[in-house]
């Protein structure tokens, strides 16, 4: 579903990103792992149009997407959760999902707003509230329920574990297993390594712009040596 090849990137004259290779599969969990600054989120939003490749290539769903703009890669099924959130704090939280609303596609789920509430009941018992007045977590859960409203194919993640109550991280948990339940592929960075271990499927761990470990989270689990080695603070 998700192809990223030898991919370079940066900002201006830093290159964050070398010959990075990575991939995800239709209904699959996909997590990147590192430390601050590894160059995380910088991958995530290469694949989104956010940063533009220095070299490489991006493919998603057999059709390349290095070229285009964010906007063009929304339109194909990719949505994106940025890790500051970026809700509309003076629109409530019904009015901040019909900002997300796309046509339904043929070949991914269909979401609507009384869906959505199903799937997260706080945002239900809050479709009125401003969005300046909900918590972290709230605001995390409207931001990927608003992402979802685009029907979506492949969801990016950034970072949606951080700062969250244990509770609700929990409950973010269960929200991307759902999502794998749906088909949907689904591709997250993390530095909550429980929380890694809960969803994903695979990993990779990425230091200072290199991939140094793509293989199963079970692999990754059992090693020891490698996550001292990569992801010890």
């Amino acid at each position: 579903m998700l192809e990223v090849r030898r991919l370079n990137a940066g900002y201006g004259r830093a290159q964050i990103l070398f010959d990075l290779d990575l991939d995800a599969g239709p209904g699959e969990i996909v997590v990147l792992l590192g430390r601050n600054g590894a160059g995380k989120s910088t991958a995530l939003k290469s694949i989104i149009g956010l940063v533009s490749p220095i070299s490489g290539e991006i493919w998603f769903a057999g059709k390349r997407i290095d070229h285009l703009q964010p906007f063009q890669i929304a339109r194909l099924g990719i949505g994106y959760v940025p890790e500051d959130r970026r809700i509309f704090t003076d629109l409530t939280v019904a009015e901040n999902l019909e900002v997300g609303r796309q046509s339904a596609r043929s070949d991914a789920a269909h979401w609507t707003s009384e869906r959505l509430f199903r799937l997260f009941p706080s945002l239900g018992e809050l479709r009125t509230r401003l969005g300046a007045h909900m918590s972290g977590g709230e605001q995390q859960m409207l931001t990927i329920a608003r992402t979802l409203m685009g029907n979506p194919r492949a969801i990016l993640l950034d970072e949606p574990s951080e700062g969250l109550a244990p509770l609700i991280v929990q409950q973010m948990a269960r929200t991307v297993l759902e999502l794998k339940r749906e088909g949907l592929t689904v591709l997250l960075c993390e530095q909550n390594l429980h929380f890694a271990q809960t969803v994903a499927d695979r990993a990779f761990i990425i230091e200072k712009g290199h991939v140094r470990y793509s293989g199963a989270m079970r692999a990754l689990e059992a090693d020891a040596v490698l996550r001292e080695q990569y992801l010890a603070l």
